[in-house]
């Protein structure tokens, strides 16, 4: 799986066949820092999008306890990393609520 991953990152940050270069350390900071931000987003929608598939009884019976221990954020075959991007900024991705979030209470803007 890490070496997935870490294919992933050549294919994400693709500039130098995926080596983080630059003049100064303070450049190959930020795009290491950048790199991290993109993998973060990357995790967080695919684990939200299986939160959600597995919010539905019929996949919650079907997965048996070997096939959740198997489950992992750490896929990208989903994502779109050449080409053309069409923002639809009326359209967004249903993601439902943020897990916990029925159980927080809110005592308004901090």
């Amino acid at each position: 799986m890490v070496e997935n991953w870490n294919s992933a990152n050549r294919d994400i940050f693709y500039g130098k066949a995926g080596d983080l270069t630059g003049d100064d350390r303070e450049h190959v900071e930020v795009s290491a820092l950048a790199l991290h931000l993109v993998q973060a987003a990357i995790v967080y929608l695919n684990t939200r999008m299986v939160q959600i598939v597995l919010a539905e009884p019929k996949w919650r019976k079907k997965l048996t306890d070997a096939d959740r221990r198997a489950l992992s954020a750490l896929f990208w075959s989903h994502l779109n990393l050449y080409g053309k991007f069409e923002l639809g900024m009326s359209k967004q991705l249903d993601l439902g609520p943020a897990p916990g979030a029925e159980d927080q209470q809110s005592d308004g803007p901090l």
